[in-house]
């Protein structure tokens, strides 16, 4: 989930617990360009303080105004229950509420009563684990379950299911200082972030929050990780020891980002002990990213970790597109 999307949660379990009426809004479904995608959140309070965002616009106006009239005019029986709404649904609407190139948003508005489900989803989240939120609209019942990589927001009209917790993961072998750099811009961007590296004092001076210490050599961390399809593995310690036999191990997975520092020099004598060594065949080593990052004239430790989870998050974008979003269309909007 994003970032954002956990603080909004977090609020929104605050505000209840001090006694405020609150309102949680999900984007279900995007037509045209649009600001956030689908499962994007945005908690209003009763006195119309907000956390999230659902279009950047005027459509946090209008919630804002409608959470007040709410607490002036009373809430009867029917509020207390989720409801689907659309906004943009004609040109003069889109205009009115600022939605970029004809975009369309439809949400769910649902009043919260209960936050014990989000004690419960924070639960999840701090275990590592994925969870899937259901609503059912019809009666404001929700329902946990345990979900898996790859669940993303489903909605049929009566019911929403929507997954919370870190939904991409990255893997880095080595610890050094680059390494801190890229778990750092790692976990902003929402990546569960571990890192390998069996040289003590390495590890000794890793001090990442929220980053994860996997210990033994690298290619059998690699191994019993399992890498799937939102998985990333970074070789960054500079060490053939330790990276060769742990990108072998990638390079045969399901990853879908394997990359590894060094020159252009330095990448064609890896490709060729892979190849010579360990067989490691073409299709396979087309698959590394070498040198790792996008060029962008990196040169400070900070710069290059720029460039490789620029490199990492376009790659993931291009494997993962987001339905009637357009990016070109609504950077505008903000």
């Amino acid at each position: 989930m994003d970032s954002l999307d956990l603080q909004v949660l977090t609020r929104v379990l605050a505000w209840r617990r001090s006694g405020h009426a609150v309102s949680l809004m999900t984007v279900v479904q995007t037509w045209g360009s649009a600001p956030r995608q689908p499962g994007a959140l945005l908690a209003v309070r009763d006195d119309g303080a907000i956390c999230g965002s659902v279009s950047g616009g005027c459509i946090e106006d209008e919630l804002i105004a409608q959470a007040k009239r709410t607490v002036t005019g009373g809430i009867d029986a029917k509020a207390t229950l989720p409801s689907v709404v659309i906004y943009g649904a004609d040109k003069e609407a889109a205009v009115r509420f600022g939605l970029p190139c004809g975009g369309t948003l439809q949400l769910v508005h649902e009043p919260v009563l209960d936050v014990d489900w989000i004690d419960e989803v924070l639960g999840h989240i701090v275990a590592h684990r994925l969870v899937v939120r259901t609503l059912d609209l019809a009666t404001g019942r929700i329902t946990l379950s345990i979900g898996s990589r790859g669940q993303g927001l489903v909605f049929d009209g009566r019911n929403l299911s929507t997954v919370f917790g870190p939904r991409w993961r990255i893997l880095l072998i080595g610890a050094g200082q680059l390494s801190q750099a890229v778990a750092q811009l790692a976990r902003v961007l929402d990546f569960e972030v571990s890192v390998c590296d069996p040289r003590e004092e390495y590890m000794a001076s890793m001090d990442i929050e929220g980053a994860y210490w996997m210990p033994g050599m690298p290619d059998d961390v690699v191994h019993e990780l399992l890498p799937d399809p939102h998985t990333a593995i970074v070789a960054l310690s500079h060490d053939p020891k330790l990276d060769d036999m742990a990108l072998l191990e990638a390079l045969n997975s399901s990853a879908f980002y394997v990359g590894a520092l060094g020159s252009r020099r330095n990448q064609v004598v890896r490709k060729r002990r892979l190849t010579e060594h360990f067989d490691l065949r073409d299709e396979k080593l087309g698959r590394l990213h070498g040198p790792v990052g996008l060029d962008i004239g990196a040169r400070t430790p900070a710069e290059i970790a720029v460039s490789i989870m620029a490199e990492i998050v376009q790659v993931r974008n291009e494997i993962s597109p987001h339905d009637g979003h357009v990016q070109g269309c609504a950077i505008g909007s903000w």
